[in-house]
């Protein structure tokens, strides 16, 4: 093990002599002396030896301890600046000793006639050079952090528990938002300064409760920088606390995600320009669909009334003459019947007639008393009064189609016997549920492919609403649609 270089820096020999006696033994630790009469030696030696720690005497032929300390502080020389010095005074001068302090000594002991002071020499100095030991190995470490920090692109920062208002550190990469970290150290309201006023006071709430009370931050908000520029960042921060669970510091990071947020923005336009033309092509879908039915009525339906007339007519001739009817024009009739009926039907699941001759509350009656009749499904329809209010066209049509894609569900998939429909008002909401009590919700949404879930939601969006498929309460399937009243009203 290399021994502790210590200088002596002393003009009375008889001193040097008792100091370094009693620093060569009697010590765990291993010294070895070299001394200087006067303080521009001392200083020499100090430049040239590097020592660990100096022990200087206040009284010195050229120079005082105090112009020795003060001329050591200013080398340029980093290391000698942080030399340990353990002042040696001849007189208990408190004055002194707060000014050595000052200066940049470790600590100091008084000279005393009787030699008390070498009691205590060797555990001082110990006691200074490991101090010193452990201010490298934390200059070290705090380097190798720093280095570390710095390479990284987030923005770190430190906030010291006594200090929940200022930052201890800020890494350089503040230099994102245009400042320096001395400018923005320097100014503890400038974080707050280059946030959007509307976002403002919910951010800096949230800093007051990580940084006062310890509670985890993790929020996303925007910062504009010197230039202008907008910026979005993830701030996260967390309390660090001691083994003894003692807070220690506030640690967070600061990441741009502004280019990731360009991209949510983009993505979520491009989503709505989706959906507005899905909507687009639904309406248009719908509007083609009532055309197409009332054609098939006007025109189909009254040739096959015709023809179905003719025949009749024929048929009654034959009889009012006395001669056998033409079996074919029995069969005929009855062919132009059920085309007649199939058109209807055709027509039906085309567009109601009811959901635009009585309105879309009268057609989901409508729609739940065919689907009992077709089904065997006990069927009930619950429509609050005060919820019975009057929608536009586009809207009435959504919501029949939901009411009309959730039986279906109830008819393929859920082995239900019961099905409930019911309308109420919500606070500002409209809200329609439709319950059965069959296999459940999950295994109604594997059977159905999610399909015709996620059109039944994307037409729900298209209109402002949000709709839940949920497991009902006792088994079964709730169908849960919520509409804001406001867009309610034609």
């Amino acid at each position: 093990m290399d021994p502790t270089l210590i200088l002596l820096v002393d003009d009375d020999l008889v001193d040097r002599m008792a100091c370094r006696r009693r620093l060569a033994g009697g010590t765990p630790e291993f010294f070895a002396v070299i001394e200087a009469e006067d303080g521009e030696t001392g200083l020499q030696l100090a430049r040239s030896t590097q020592p660990q720690c100096i022990l200087l005497d206040h009284h010195l032929p050229d120079l005082s301890g105090l112009d020795f300390l003060a001329r050591l502080r200013a080398e340029p020389d980093d290391t000698l600046r942080h030399l340990p010095v353990l002042m040696l005074t001849g007189a208990d001068s408190a004055a002194i000793a707060t000014e050595a302090m000052r200066r940049g000594a470790g600590d100091y002991l008084v000279k005393d006639g009787e030699g008390r002071y070498l009691d205590l020499l060797s555990a001082t100095v110990e006691r200074l050079v490991r101090e010193r030991r452990m201010m490298e190995e934390k200059r070290r470490a705090e380097a190798k952090f720093r280095t570390l920090v710095e390479q990284i692109q987030a923005i770190s920062y430190v906030v010291a528990p006594e200090r929940p208002d200022a930052l201890d550190y800020i890494s350089p990469q503040i230099r994102a938002l245009g400042y320096t970290a001395e400018e923005w150290l320097a100014d503890p309201g400038l974080h707050a300064a280059c946030m959007l006023p509307e976002e403002r006071a919910g951010v800096v709430q949230l800093l007051h409760d990580t940084r006062r009370h310890g509670l985890p931050l993790r929020h996303e908000y925007r910062l504009r920088a010197r230039d202008g520029t907008l910026l979005w960042f993830r701030d996260q921060a967390d309390l660090v606390r001691d083994e003894g669970g003692r807070p220690l510091f506030v640690q967070g990071t600061l990441v741009d995600i502004t280019v990731n947020k360009l991209a949510e923005q983009s993505l979520n336009q491009s989503q709505d320009a989706l959906r507005r033309l899905a909507a687009y092509q639904e309406r248009i879908r719908e509007n083609e669909r009532q055309r197409i039915a009332r054609e098939l009525h006007d025109e189909l339906g009254g040739v096959l009334t015709g023809i179905k007339a003719y025949l009749s007519v024929l048929g009654e001739r034959s009889r009012q003459s006395r001669e056998a009817p033409d079996p074919l024009l029995g069969e005929a009739g009855e062919l132009a019947q059920n085309a007649i009926d199939t058109m209807r039907r055709v027509i039906t699941d085309l567009r109601p007639s009811v959901l635009d001759q009585l309105g879309i509350w009268a057609a989901l009656e409508w729609q739940l008393d065919q689907v009992g009749k077709r089904a065997g499904l006990q069927c009930s329809c619950a429509i609050d009064p005060v919820a019975a209010i009057a929608l536009d066209p586009d809207r009435s049509t959504v919501l029949f189609r939901i009411v009309q894609e959730a039986l279906t569900n109830v008819q393929r998939h859920a082995q239900a016997s019961r099905v409930a429909l019911q309308v109420r008002r919500d606070g500002a909401e409209l809200v329609l549920t439709v319950e059965d009590d069959g296999r459940g919700v999950h295994a109604s949404s594997d059977a159905n492919g999610s399909w015709g879930i996620l059109g039944m939601q994307e037409r729900s969006r298209s209109v402002g609403g949000d709709l839940a498929i949920l497991p009902r309460p006792g088994g079964g399937t709730m169908v849960r649609l919520r509409l804001p009243v406001e867009v309610c009203h034609a």
